[in-house]
C-alpha cells in the first residue's frame, strides 16, 4: 500500500521561505552597511551586550548564535526526519546519496586548502571550506521556487545538515580544546529520555519541548556546538506515515513563519557585519585566501558532485525524483556557501587578527560567487 505523504507543510516551508531568502538578503546588506559605518563599535557593544542569570548568562550574539539557532536546526531536523520517514529519503537508495555527497563536499574542498596551504602557519584552516551554511543555501535555493524540483531543495537540505553536522564533529574533535563530558552524558542521558517518549508514544508536544531546552543547555556546556540540540530534539518528535497530522508536523507549521520572518534575518543582521579592510583585497590571492575561495567554490562543487556521480554509478544510490546531473552541478556551487560554520571554524583556527579578517573576507567572496554562480545555473537548468 502506497505511504499517503503529507507534503503541505513542506511546501509551505519553501514557500515561506522565498519571501524569507529576500528578507535574509536585506538584513546582510544592512550588516554589511553598519560594520563599515560609525555605528560598527556600538553595533558590536550592543551584540556583546549579556544577558542572563547564573551560568546561563550570555551574549546576546551568543543567544543568536547558540539558542536561535538551535531553533533552526530543530525545524530543519524535523523536515529530514519527515522525509526519512515518508518521504525522499525514506529508501536507503535515497537516504545515502546526501550523505556520500556531503562527505565528498568535505574531503574535497579540504584537500584543496591544504594543497595551497600545506606547511605554511595559516596550515590549521583546512576546516573552514568543509562547512555549507544551510541557513542561506536553503534561502537561495527557496527563491527558485518552482524552478527546481522539490525533492531536490530536501535533498539539499539533507546534505547540509550532514555537512554541518561533519563540520561540527570537526570542531569537536580538531578545534575545541576541552570536552566537557559530565555535560555529555547528561545530555545522552535527556536524548535517551526522549527516545523513549517516543517509542511509548507519547504525543503531547511539552513533554519533549521542555526536557529540549535542558537538553540544549547540557551539549551548550559540554563544548560542542549547540546547535546540534534542535537536530537531536527533532528525531525524537513523534510522525507517522499517513497524511494525519502528527506532533512532528505541528511543531513544523508553528516554527515555519517565526523562523523564516524571524530568527534567520536576525541571525544575518548579526554575523554579516565584516569591516572592509584593504589588506583583505591582496588576501583573496593569498594562499589562505585561494584555499578557502578554491575549496568553497571549486572544491564543493566538484566534491558533491563527483561522489553523488559515484554513488550513483556503484548504484549506492540514485538521483532525487525530477533532478537531472544539472541539477546535481547546480546544488554543489550552492554548497559552497559556507559563511557561518566557516566563520567559526576560521575564529577558532588562528590568532592572528589579519589572518581572520583575510578569512572572513575569503569567506564571504567565495559565497557570494557561489551563491549567484548556482542561483544563475539552476535558474536554466530545465526540469526533467
Amino acid at each position: 500500500m502506497a505511504k499517503l505523504i503529507n507534503l503541505e507543510l513542506f511546501q509551505r516551508f519553501f514557500r515561506s521561505g522565498q519571501v524569507g531568502g529576500f528578507l535574509l538578503l536585506i538584513f546582510v546588506t544592512i550588516s554589511l552597511l553598519i560594520a563599515n559605518t560609525a555605528s560598527k563599535e556600538s553595533f558590536e557593544a550592543f551584540l556583546q551586550t549579556k544577558l542572563g542569570f547564573a551560568s546561563i548568562n550570555y551574549t546576546i550574539l551568543s543567544w543568536i548564535n547558540d539558542a536561535l539557532m538551535a531553533i533552526f536546526f530543530l525545524l530543519v531536523g524535523l523536515e529530514i526526519k519527515r522525509e526519512l520517514v515518508e518521504g525522499e529519503l525514506s529508501s536507503i537508495k535515497s537516504a545515502a546519496l546526501p550523505v556520500i555527497a556531503a562527505l565528498g563536499g568535505m574531503l574535497v574542498p579540504a584537500l584543496i586548502y591544504t594543497c595551497f596551504n600545506n606547511n605554511a602557519e595559516t596550515a590549521g584552516g583546512w576546516g573552514i571550506p568543509m562547512a555549507t551554511d544551510i541557513a542561506f543555501a536553503l534561502a537561495i535555493i527557496a527563491m527558485l521556487g518552482k524552478s527546481v524540483p522539490t525533492s531536490l531543495k530536501i535533498f539539499l537540505a539533507a546534505l547540509a545538515i550532514v555537512d554541518d553536522l561533519g563540520a561540527i564533529l570537526v570542531i569537536a574533535i580538531f578545534y575545541t580544546n576541552q570536552i566537557h563530558f559530565e555535560y555529555l552524558a547528561m545530555a545522552a542521558g535527556i536524548a535517551l529520555l526522549l527516545s523513549c517518549l517516543n517509542h511509548f508514544g507519547v504525543k503531547n508536544l511539552l513533554f519533549y519541548l521542555i526536557p529540549g531546552i535542558f537538553l540544549w543547555y547540557f551539549i551548550h556546556h559540554s563544548g560542542i556546538h549547540a546547535t546540534v540540540a534542535g537536530v537531536i530534539l527533532a528525531f525524537t518528535i513523534p510522525t507517522n506515515e499517513t497524511n494525519v497530522l502528527s506532533p512532528l508536523e505541528k511543531l513544523e507549521h508553528g516554527l515555519t513563519v517565526p523562523v523564516n520572518y524571524v530568527i534567520m534575518p536576525i541571525f544575518a543582521l548579526a554575523n554579516t557585519n565584516i569591516t572592509f579592510q584593504k589588506e583583505m583585497i591582496s588576501g583573496l590571492i593569498s594562499p589562505l585566501g585561494l584555499g578557502v575561495i578554491m575549496g568553497l567554490f571549486v572544491g564543493k562543487t566538484i566534491g558533491v558532485t563527483f561522489f553523488s556521480w559515484l554513488a550513483v554509478k556503484l548504484k549506492w544510490a540514485h538521483l532525487p525524483t525530477g533532478a537531472s546531473w544539472k541539477h546535481i552541478l547546480g546544488l554543489g556551487m550552492l554548497a559552497g556557501i559556507g559563511f557561518t560554520m566557516s566563520i567559526f571554524i576560521a575564529l577558532l583556527s588562528f590568532n592572528d587578527v589579519l589572518h581572520v579578517s583575510e578569512a572572513k573576507f575569503a569567506i564571504l567572496t567565495a559565497s557570494v560567487l557561489s551563491g549567484v554562480v548556482g542561483f544563475l545555473f539552476l535558474k536554466s537548468v530545465k526540469k526533467v
